[in-house]
């Protein structure tokens, strides 16, 4: 085994980004381990943040226009997956600011998966139709996976949205 964890070693050495982990260190008993520096998970958090489209495909919340260049309040997209890249895809509903759905269209209630609310907006959504249920506000931003935000001890947002009000100031 030592000379897989030196070819580690030597691969680590020639790319930058790996650089956080050391040299082989041999133990009693002929045994070697790797030693990770305690700055490693903190450069690989800073590396994925500092990637452009890390957070996947879905828009800028400040590109959120209409192609005649009107506002947009918010998008819902009805596809979402455990890849960022694949997110904010598939069928997509716009909102317009002001837009007040207690009864989301046909085909859209308990779908979106994924959304963006434009800057300076916010999107309130709510988990039953006629503005029921538990209800959540989403600022300005991209959420790529509804299925990482709570909703109740049970639940998450991720195909559970029935009603929606967007404003923006």
């Amino acid at each position: 085994m030592p000379s897989l964890l030196s070819s580690l070693y030597l691969t680590a050495s020639l790319f930058p980004w790996v650089r956080c982990i050391k040299a082989p260190q041999q133990l009693s008993g002929g045994r070697a381990i790797l030693v990770m520096s305690p700055l490693c998970p903190l450069l690989l958090t800073l590396a994925l943040v500092a990637v452009p489209g890390a957070r996947g495909t879905c828009p800028v919340p400040a590109d959120l226009k209409r192609e005649d260049g009107t506002r947009t309040c918010a998008k819902l997209y009805d596809k979402s997956d455990p890849y960022y890249d694949n997110c904010c895809q598939g069928a997509e509903l716009s909102l317009e600011p002001g837009t007040d759905l207690p009864y989301l269209p046909s085909g859209w209630a308990n779908t979106a998966s994924s959304l963006v609310v434009a800057s300076r907006c916010e999107l309130t959504v709510w988990s039953l139709p006629g503005k029921g249920g538990k209800t959540r506000k989403f600022s300005a931003g991209s959420y790529p996976r509804l299925e990482e935000y709570r909703r109740g001890i049970f639940g998450d947002w991720s195909n559970s949205i029935s009603g929606v009000y967007c404003k923006c100031s």
